[in-house]
């Protein structure tokens, strides 16, 4: 018999007819790092792939934009697919999306790198390889999806308002661990035998997840909510968390208290979905261009298979700078959303700069690091504020417009700065800069204060 978590519940009214709601503890360490794992193993895989990436296409001998688009498609399906997934993990539980999440990557992971191997072999044409790359890819963003925002519903549900922006960038960090891990073993994995070589990422990490998904599996409590629909069940969340409902923090809901469809249109989340938005795109960008930067200024276009060795160092340092920004800076100086969002922004747009004029990898590494520290601040920040602009039975929805916008930065964004950054180094560095300089602005004006977010309702 599944093992069920258990719902916290809240507690029968006193004598004197006062509700006492007993609130949630945090998260045990155990859970906490299976989801984190999760999170890891996803993160580290993609990063991995992102490394050795401009060497296949070098290799493929197709032009650098291609191989930015073929993300596109499948990034389009994450940004339709995730607020759905949210929507499902209220009803069916988050345990079974994430589950499905990591099946998602599996399958895909593995797919990829069957067509990238045929197309490296030879037994495709560059053109055949590429879109059975995209269709392939796609798989991630249709199924990979229902992982990411059904995490966060998890620790957002269980966790008090106070500590929520520390909580959520605990689970954000799990992507910054795994974008050092991902590049440091993406050389490694590069096997010779068998024809693999650069393929060799991808069938790796479809392995690891099958390992996460058999350990998520076994020892993370099934979660199948419980609606409320009659009598004292009322005041319980309809998020399928488990957590209490907070006092006055209760949503309007029908009488099968489902609260109302969230969109991205709530006057509560507009200030914080076009902050992230705007920044995610600047911050996709980044990424986009970053391997091909590497190739061009260290003169290795004619060498491909030695390129990811260099871009993987890349990549590594900004991965440490992120997990600076969330394990070191954020619970260091205790930054609530506006301020992580602000300063994060500000330090991406400087370290974007950096990036632009760099001309080794001494320089290059740097520029990259300081850029992912500002964006490790930022995406916490932005993920943190969404969270606490809404209720806690809109976790869910709340999550899943979280992860779509990360998706939707990630549709066109990269394979246009790669465009960019192909015609003019400054056309790509500078439209980057300007999009962090938007969300500046527009968030020192508009983002809620800090000590309004974070404090409990009453």
């Amino acid at each position: 018999m599944a093992e069920t978590d258990p719902e916290p519940t809240r507690e029968a009214p006193t004598s004197a007819g006062a509700p006492a709601a007993r609130r949630t503890g945090a998260i045990p360490p155990a859970r906490m790092a299976l989801l984190f794992m999760v999170m890891l193993v996803t993160a580290a895989g993609n990063t991995a792939m992102q490394s050795v990436m401009p060497s296949i296409g070098t290799a493929l001998a197709v032009e650098d934009v291609w191989i930015s688009l073929a993300y596109s498609w499948s990034a389009l399906l994450w940004v339709v697919c995730a607020p759905f997934w949210a929507r499902r993990s209220d009803k069916r539980g988050r345990k079974a999306m994430m589950a499905l999440g990591l099946a998602g990557f599996i399958t895909s992971f593995v797919l990829c790198g069957a067509a990238l191997w045929a197309g490296l072999a030879g037994w495709m044409s560059a053109l055949w390889t590429l879109i059975a790359f995209a269709a392939a890819r796609s798989l991630y963003g249709g199924f990979g999806s229902a992982a990411p925002p059904a995490v966060q519903a998890y620790v957002a549900s269980r966790t008090p308002r106070a500590e929520r922006t520390q909580a959520l960038s605990l689970i954000a960090s799990s992507f910054g661990l795994g974008t050092v891990i991902g590049p440091a073993l993406a050389p490694l994995m590069v096997l010779p035998f068998l024809g693999i070589g650069l393929t060799g990422p991808f069938l790796c990490f479809a392995a690891i997840g099958v390992v996460a998904l058999v350990l998520l599996r076994w020892r993370l409590p099934d979660d199948e909510p419980q609606y409320a629909a009659r009598g004292a069940a009322v005041a319980y969340s309809s998020s399928g968390s488990g957590a209490p409902v907070d006092p006055g923090d209760t949503p309007d809901a029908d009488e099968t208290g489902e609260p109302p469809r969230l969109t991205w249109r709530d006057p509560r989340l507009r200030p914080w979905v076009f902050a992230g938005l705007i920044g995610g795109h600047a911050q996709a960008m980044v990424l986009g261009i970053a391997g091909f930067l590497v190739l061009d200024r260290l003169g290795l276009r004619d060498t491909p298979a030695e390129g990811a060795g260099p871009v993987g160092l890349v990549l590594m340092s900004g991965a440490i700078a992120t997990l600076l920004a969330q394990w070191g800076l954020i619970p260091r100086f205790d930054l609530g959303p506006r301020a992580a969002t602000l300063w994060g922004i500000a330090a991406a747009a400087f370290g974007t700069v950096l990036l632009a004029v760099a001309g080794d990898l001494h320089l290059i590494a740097l520029g990259y690091a300081i850029a992912s520290l500002g964006f490790g601040l930022f995406r916490p920040g932005t993920t943190a504020g969404t969270s606490l602009a809404v209720t806690r039975a809109e976790q869910g929805q709340a999550s899943g417009i979280v992860a779509s916008l990360a998706g939707a930065s990630y549709i066109y964004a990269p394979a246009l700065g790669v465009w960019l950054y192909g015609h003019s180094d400054w056309l790509g560095f500078g439209l980057i800069v300007a999009l962090c300089l938007t969300v500046l602005v527009h968030g020192w004006f508009k983002l809620q204060a800090d000590r309004d977010l974070t404090k409990e309702r009453a």
